[in-house]
């Protein structure tokens, strides 16, 4: 279910209204049968606008929404009666989606609020009735314009998880059973790799009613900013999140390397992310001694804040979420 219920990217073809043509027409009255000039303007064709909602977590509901159409214009009509502009559509989209021309990769719209409203493609402008044209010199012009064609063509979607810290980690390092722990989300957890094949979100209520979102993100393996395992399908969802919280199991054969191929991950992909700010968290530490968790210290790179936790036991998880909102909050 977790593979069919969170879509992230969609391809969809899109086409906006083309703008309706201006009227040729004269006035004629029962006295004035050369009244002049009466041609109303054509309609505006139709944009395809994008709305920001915080109640969808996914672009599930655009599945088989594959062709979006807008509304033409009308033409323009005698008495300068302009066209009905053609009706708008409204996609609603999740927060964090990013809007692209597929053939130039470019990013035309980013929805980053709740109502935020990006006019996406916008309709074909109405042409000018006959009406607009006439001068001292040419009373009765005989033209009017056709209306502006809409745009169209086909786009993509794609889904960016906002949340304020993401958890990054190996396959089966404990992201999931400790985001379950800290927060009321319920992620899969099980004990092979790949439990959590899709972003989970989840809010963790802090002291004084505060509180931010933490999101399980599915696990890095080497090579995956080169398309291995989830790839990046995982790694773009992580650049959103301005805390990156390492997630690495105390029985990790060499916790500094493993930490070093996670930051390499992340560097390939994007060398951004190393600007971020980074807190370490060893996992299942219930299974340490003092003595062993001075020797993990000493391995750990020094700047970057760490702590010791243990979510089945309940260890360090007060300390962390301290430690999370000191870094969140730091200038």
């Amino acid at each position: 279910m977790e593979k069919t219920n969170f879509i992230d990217y969609i391809r969809v073809f899109c086409r906006s209204g083309h703008g309706g043509a201006g009227s040729r027409h004269f006035m004629r009255t029962k006295f004035n049968p050369q009244a002049g000039p009466d041609g109303g303007d054509g309609g505006r064709g139709g944009h395809i606008i994008l709305r920001g909602n915080k109640n969808l977590w996914t672009l599930l509901h655009l599945r088989y929404y594959k062709n979006v159409h807008a509304e033409n214009g009308e033409s323009g009509s005698g008495n300068n009666s302009t066209g009905k502009s053609g009706k708008d559509i409204i996609i609603e989209v999740p927060l964090g989606t990013i809007a692209r021309d597929e053939e130039t990769g470019i990013p035309e719209a980013e929805i980053l609020e709740d109502g935020q409203e990006v006019i996406w493609m916008k309709g074909g402008r109405g042409g000018l009735g006959n009406a607009k044209f006439a001068t001292a010199t040419n009373q009765a012009p005989e033209h009017a314009q056709k209306g502006e064609p809409g745009v169209e063509g086909w786009k993509v979607m794609e889904l960016k998880v906002l949340a304020d810290v993401g958890l990054v980690g190996f396959p089966n390092a404990g992201k999931s059973t400790l985001l379950s722990t800290i927060t009321a989300a319920k992620p899969k957890i099980a004990s092979y790799a790949f439990t959590t094949l899709t972003p989970q979100l989840g809010m963790v209520e802090y002291r004084g009613g505060k509180s931010f979102c933490v999101a399980d993100l599915p696990g890095i393996i080497e090579g995956a900013a080169e398309g291995k395992g989830l790839g990046h399908r995982f790694l773009r969802h992580i650049e959103r999140n301005p805390v990156l919280l390492f997630v690495i199991p105390a029985d990790s054969a060499d916790h500094k390397k493993e930490f070093e191929v996670l930051l390499k991950e992340l560097e390939e992909y994007n060398e951004e992310l190393l600007h971020k700010q980074f807190v370490i968290a060893i996992s299942k530490s219930d299974m340490l001694d003092d003595e062993l968790k001075t020797s993990i210290e000493k391995e750990l790179p020094g700047g970057i804040p760490h702590i010791f936790i243990s979510s089945v036991m309940n260890k360090g998880l007060i300390e962390l979420k301290d430690l999370l909102w000191k870094v969140l909050n730091e200038k």
